[in-house]
């Protein structure tokens, strides 16, 4: 019977939590990310403040666990993108990352405003933990598709003179551990790619292409293609891939 009782206690506290971070997400939505209270959100769910405490000791505690589900959610949808695609297919396999980025994106624009937006004012992360982890393993996904397509890019081969100083110590650690034999121009592509995919991105999550093109799927697409042409990549089959 204890057993039971507190399972149904996990359960509930697991329910509970869930909904701090919907409202949480809410909230952002309405005010941007100053707009985050914990009390605002317990009034908002009939809890005391005492009560919503007891799950998040302060502020910044909450937005460190928003921040460590979107990385994973983020992480997770393009894996999954990866896993469809053969690795021996680099421009086939870049071209699913970034629609899968896109989609994720548009499908939770808060998420992505959150991680990718304005920094939370007032809120300090912490240098390592959950959000960490899940950070570095996001990169992680774009390392691996960089390390399918270095061998075949090789536009990017040439007149590299970065080294491991030039990136920030974990991120150089993180690319040694995981692929060993990448150099750190590698890297520096990655980075590449990201701004590249980041751009159009951005301007579409925050509202900015809404009244200058019909179809932002159409010349993500593009701009896309373009980016794998410049990589010395073949181009993949000419088909959209939209939201």
């Amino acid at each position: 019977m204890a057993e039971a009782t507190q399972s149904r206690r996990e359960r509930l506290r697991a329910e509970t939590t869930r909904e701090i971070k919907a409202i949480a997400l809410g909230h952002m939505a309405d005010g941007g990310p100053a707009a985050i209270s914990l009390r605002a959100i317990a009034r908002e769910m009939g809890m005391t403040a005492g009560a919503i405490y007891s799950y998040f000791g302060k502020r910044d505690d909450l937005i460190t666990a928003l921040t460590a589900d979107v990385y994973e959610s983020l992480a997770q949808a393009l894996e999954s993108a990866h896993r469809g695609v053969p690795p021996a297919d680099p421009a086939d396999r870049l071209l699913a990352h970034a629609h899968a980025y896109r989609a994720w994106a548009v499908a939770h624009p808060q998420e992505f405003r959150l991680i990718y937006g304005d920094p939370v004012p007032g809120y300090l992360p912490p240098e390592a933990g959950p959000a960490q982890e899940a950070e570095h393993r996001l990169c992680a996904v774009l390392l691996a598709l960089v390390a399918h397509a270095w061998p075949r890019a090789a536009g990017f081969q040439e007149g590299c003179d970065y080294t491991w100083d030039d990136f920030q110590p974990s991120l150089a650690a993180l690319a040694r551990e995981s692929f060993p034999d990448l150099p750190p121009a590698a890297v520096a592509l990655c980075l590449r790619l990201w701004a590249r995919m980041h751009g159009l991105l951005t301007l579409e999550v925050y509202g900015h292409l809404r009244h200058q093109v019909a179809d932002p799927a159409k010349l993500y697409d593009a701009d896309m293609r373009d980016l794998i042409r410049t990589l010395g990549l073949a181009t993949p089959k000419d088909t959209v891939t939209a939201v």
